[in-house]
């Protein structure tokens, strides 16, 4: 097995067992596209006795969840409340709740992108397609899966386009997927999902906050499309810590000042000093980008005997190896990882000269 058979980031251990290298006593994780700062709310906002939240049954309707997100969302769709919201155990579930109701229809892809929707629609009979722009979504398409800002690409598709679509196939289901959405940097606004009756809008709670071990997320969506999802969503999905760990990131929106603000910051410096080292960046909009190199294996097995992890794109169709992904670290991890690159390709460069 090699660590191009791993479909996703993050679990370095796991990368080097794979990749049959000895794991560096400090490792690195830039295949991780979360958010690097950390909170200081752990001791002050998030006090909660945790033997209680662990022995009784959590809110099976995750009412106060609801309410805070139905609160958020409202301030820029009007008329959200807490009936157009569905919260889940990671938008992963809510990606194969939607799927199991798309058996046997035609589904779109837009690749490249998460493979978690292909493998959702697969397991439950959809007749799947890729396509690789808005352009070619064919006529009959019954559902379409986007991610926005995309995974891996960091790739954002403007409010205006993306309901210039919902408007010309209107019989199409649209599922957009905005785990990211929170990193955007520059201006943009959010979708009103409640005008087009024919929209899903994904959100990530693990993303911008430090839940991945608890899985939440949501979805928004009109009330009718929500309620029909929840008959086949498990009781009890979300359970008690997620949903309190959940409430206490989203009250604290200096935090979340505090995240953009870095990422405005950090992501361009970080480019550009990966651009001068020599490689070119693909532009991107989210927290991680892609960067171009020509031997993808020789570039991430010199990287793990350094202490580095990054993300290989050998899954992701269109990209097939010809990139990586690194996610934005604290500054002076981004300055190593640098120093790192510009150490490889020098290495390269020397063994083509060589030969």
């Amino acid at each position: 097995m090699s660590f191009f058979d791993r479909q996703h980031g993050a679990n370095p251990e796991k990368l080097y067992e794979t990749a049959a290298l000895p794991m560096p006593e400090k490792v690195l994780d830039f295949s991780t596209n979360t958010n690097v700062l950390p909170w200081r709310g752990w001791d002050e906002k998030l006090d909660f006795e945790l033997r209680r939240y662990l022995a009784f049954y959590p809110d099976d309707e995750a009412a106060e969840l609801r309410s805070e997100i139905a609160e958020r969302e409202g301030r820029s769709v009007e008329g959200c409340s807490v009936k157009n919201v569905l919260v889940v155990n990671g938008s992963n579930e809510a990606v194969y709740l939607i799927a199991s109701f798309l058996g046997g229809k035609k589904t779109a892809i837009w690749q490249p992108v998460y493979g978690e929707y292909c493998r959702a629609l697969s397991a439950y009979g959809a007749d799947v397609r890729c396509v690789f722009g808005a352009d070619e979504l064919p006529e009959d398409t019954e559902a379409f899966f986007l991610c926005n800002p995309c995974n891996p690409t960091g790739d954002y598709v403007e409010r205006e386009t993306l309901e210039g679509l919902f408007a010309r196939h209107d019989r199409t289901l649209f599922v957009v997927d905005e785990a990211y959405v929170d990193f955007l940097t520059g201006e943009h606004r959010k979708l009103d999902f409640l005008r087009y009756p024919n929209v899903l809008v994904l959100r990530s709670l693990t993303k911008i906050f430090h839940l991945c071990g608890a899985r939440v997320g949501y979805i928004l969506s009109r009330e009718e499309r929500v309620a029909r999802l929840k008959t086949r969503q498990p009781t009890w999905s979300v359970n008690a810590v997620a949903q309190a760990a959940a409430l206490a990131f989203m009250r604290d929106s200096e935090f979340l000042r505090e995240t953009r603000d870095f990422y405005a910051g950090e992501m361009p410096r970080f480019v550009a000093k990966i651009e001068k080292a020599g490689f070119r960046v693909l532009p991107t909009r989210a927290n991680f980008f892609l960067v171009e190199v020509a031997d993808d294996q020789t570039v991430m097995r010199a990287l793990l005997e350094r202490g580095f992890v990054v993300r290989h794109t050998r899954n992701f169709p269109g990209l097939d190896g010809r990139y990586i992904r690194v996610a934005v670290r604290m500054p002076e991890e981004n300055d190593l990882l640098v120093c790192a690159l510009q150490d490889i390709l020098q290495d390269i460069m020397i063994r083509e000269n060589n030969r």
